[in-house]
């Protein structure tokens, strides 16, 4: 028969340790070190929006190399589609322009800005035209210029006045031409 002092003792011996663990488990949860219940519930809400906005700052990263591959092939159709390998080109552009827009070129002067930073594979060509026309028609061919599909910035824009004629102007644009073409 088993010895009844024994298991007594065994018995108080675990009840008096777990009543050390829960007055343990008492004093940290009441304990300055861990906080109130309130303080961890703020904790945890300031935790979770800090993970959302990182979520939302890491998500334009998501599919990166797919990215990456869909800008090359961006930059090259910019480069075929926008930049003329030619002046003969750019000048065959603007006079389609200015005929669909009512404006006439009275004088053209290309120069190839040779001290300009050159990008890879373009050269930097400044364009010189001297316009004539109504006021209207000339703003429809700034504005034509500036949304056509060749790439042209227009630097500066001159505004002359003739009292028998048409309004005249000169307009300074930059362009660039493919080298290598």
């Amino acid at each position: 028969m088993p010895d009844l002092r024994q298991t007594r003792k065994h018995l108080t011996i675990a009840l008096a340790a777990m009543a050390g663990v829960d007055l343990l488990a008492a004093a940290l949860y009441f304990s300055p070190l861990v906080g109130s219940a309130e303080t961890r519930r703020q904790e945890l809400n300031r935790l979770q929006t800090e993970l959302t906005l990182k979520t939302r700052q890491v998500a334009p990263l998501k599919d990166l190399p797919k990215k990456v591959v869909l800008a090359n092939q961006q930059i090259s159709e910019f480069y075929k589609s926008r930049f003329p390998a030619q002046n003969s080109q750019i000048a065959s552009e603007l006079g389609k322009l200015a005929a669909a827009n009512g404006v006439r070129i009275q004088q053209e002067r290309y120069k190839s800005l040779d001290n300009a930073p050159t990008v890879s594979g373009l050269e930097p060509q400044e364009l010189d035209a001297d316009l004539a026309g109504n006021y209207a028609s000339l703003a429809k061919f700034i504005n034509a210029v500036e949304r056509d599909d060749m790439f042209f910035i227009i630097d500066s824009v001159t505004l002359g006045n003739d009292p028998q004629g048409p309004v005249k102007l000169t307009l300074r644009m930059e362009t660039y031409l493919k080298v290598g073409s």
